[in-house]
């Protein structure tokens, strides 16, 4: 639900100017997809967009062409590479191990990946603890770590 609304602000955002959150909300509506003001506004720091001068003296939301801002799950990744140790999986449980006090920080990397099998995470100083949906989705994400560790 969450990437279906994202993906329709950025289609909004790209075919009208929209100057407000409430102006988005409403765009939002006429597309079928009921949201709030707070939704909007999380949406709008999740996606990196700014507000930019329209040629009119207007402003209007738009995606930043800063490359720091454009996609953080790219460096979210390097910081999960380069703190985490492990991974194994206990049933639906993924544990990984990191670098001490790292644990936190490769938590962090992964509820803001959005990866979707993953119920939560838990984080003590150097292991964290992943529930996933199922077993196979476990292991299917223990191999993908794995891969992306060598």
């Amino acid at each position: 639900m969450k990437k279906e609304r994202q993906k329709a602000v950025l289609q909004v955002i790209t075919t009208t100017d929209v100057e407000t959150q409430n102006q988005l909300i409403e765009e939002l509506q006429k597309i079928g997809i009921e949201s709030t003001q707070a939704t909007v506004s999380r949406d709008i720091k999740e996606l990196h967009l700014i507000k930019e001068l329209t040629s009119r003296g207007t402003y209007r939301y738009a995606v930043s062409d800063r490359p720091d801002t454009q996609n953080n799950t790219v460096r979210l990744k390097a910081i999960f590479k380069e703190s985490v140790t492990t991974c194994t999986n206990a049933l639906n449980i993924v544990v990984i191990k990191t670098l001490p006090g790292l644990a936190p920080a490769a938590c962090g990397a992964i509820d803001s990946m959005g990866i979707r099998n993953i119920v939560g995470s838990i984080a003590g100083d150097d292991t964290g603890f992943l529930a996933m949906n199922d077993v196979a989705a476990a292991e299917k994400f223990c191999k993908e770590i794995e891969e992306m560790l060598k």
